[in-house]
């Protein structure tokens, strides 16, 4: 274990894909927050805080093996593009040229395709600075990789505070004309993973309005009033107090899985927009983020086929996603935040996950 204060973080094997590449695991601590790493796409394998009686216990749901994650593993933990969130039919055109992107999702892209940056192997640096400690992941994505157009070469530093916030710098460059939209995929339980149900947790969102979907979670544009509706956090209450309601956007998405339009903006620093607490450990989540949406996935796919790290099987509800991100399907949204990334642009976004009790 770390001292409290920080200290370099450890590297350890965790495995090797099918053509022999090392997958490591890296281990930092600082706060009172640790953190697991993966080489293999960038995931968070594991993130303990304590509770209100100074218990630490991991809040983010994953796997114990390699093989699980490659397998097929929902996103746990990964950190995800080249396009977070939906592209419809995977289509989209760039300065009158179209582009086709890899479908997985039905007829659509889903966070980046079949193999996008969560199945890609990264380069991990460990840092310190002051006293903050962390490590730099890298890769270059190459030009076509999974259909997006350009050369992007990317760079995401995930730092641990002395408070023990956990926060996410995004940056990348391209040589052609592409767009760009990352974001991290942990499904947090913060009475501890494998802890059974989400639904009595209280979330709270700073957004008045949301993007609707059809019936294939694509937004249809709408930039809708949250209020008198499900969809409505401006002050806090259970996950579940709701999510049983017969609206019409439930039955798309079989519970929440939809963008919300944070009322702040795009933003140079990160502003809170979320806050997630459990009542039975007294847990908090802040999150804070520059992004100008923030998706909101209530598990509704976990369907009890997988066992988590604590060895439990993870049924819907069983985590939650709070994705902070440009809106689903932008490049085909000329209304929406543009997502158009060219070369001599440094994509920048960052998000900062505050912990408490």
């Amino acid at each position: 274990m770390l001292a409290p204060g920080g200290g370099t973080p450890v590297k350890h094997l965790f495995g090797k894909l099918a053509d022999g590449t090392e997958i490591h695991r890296w281990s930092l601590e600082n706060g009172g927050t640790r953190l697991k790493v993966l080489s293999y796409g960038g995931i968070v394998q594991s993130l303990e805080v304590p509770d209100r009686h100074g218990r630490h216990a991991n809040v983010s749901l994953g796997f114990d093996t390699l093989e699980d994650y490659v397998a097929g593993s929902r996103y746990f933990g990964a950190l995800i593009g080249r396009y977070g969130n939906r592209v419809g039919r995977g289509r989209f055109t760039l300065d009158g040229r179209a582009h086709q992107v890899g479908v997985n999702d039905g007829v659509n892209s889903l966070h980046g395709g079949p193999e996008g940056f969560d199945r890609r192997v990264w380069d991990v640096e460990p840092f310190t600075e002051g006293s903050d400690v962390g490590l730099y992941l890298y890769r270059t994505s190459a030009d076509g990789e999974m259909g997006y157009p350009g050369t992007l070469e990317v760079k995401v530093a995930y730092t641990l505070t002395e408070h023990g916030d956990w926060r996410i710098d995004y940056e990348a460059t391209t040589d052609q004309v592409t767009v760009a939209n990352l974001t991290s995929h942990v499904y947090w339980n913060l009475a501890g993973e494998g802890g059974g149900s989400i639904l009595d947790h209280e979330l709270e969102i700073a957004a008045s309005r949301y993007t609707p979907v059809d019936s294939g979670l694509i937004p249809t544009g709408e930039l809708a009033e949250v209020s008198g509706t499900p969809f409505d956090f401006r002050r806090p209450k259970t996950v579940g107090q709701d999510i049983r309601v017969a609206h019409r956007q439930l039955l798309h998405a079989r519970g929440f899985d939809h963008n919300w339009v944070l009322d702040k903006g795009v933003t140079a620093t990160p502003v809170a927009v979320a806050t997630l607490r459990d009542p039975s450990s007294g847990r908090t989540l802040r999150i804070s983020t520059t992004e100008p949406g923030l998706q909101f996935y209530s598990g509704n796919f976990l369907d009890g086929t997988l066992v988590g790290t604590g060895g439990t099987v993870y049924r819907q509800g069983d985590g939650l996603c709070l994705e902070t991100q440009a809106f689903p399907d932008s490049p085909n949204k000329p209304s929406f935040p543009s997502t158009v990334l060219r070369p001599g642009q440094t994509y920048r976004t960052t998000t900062v996950h505050s912990f408490g009790v």
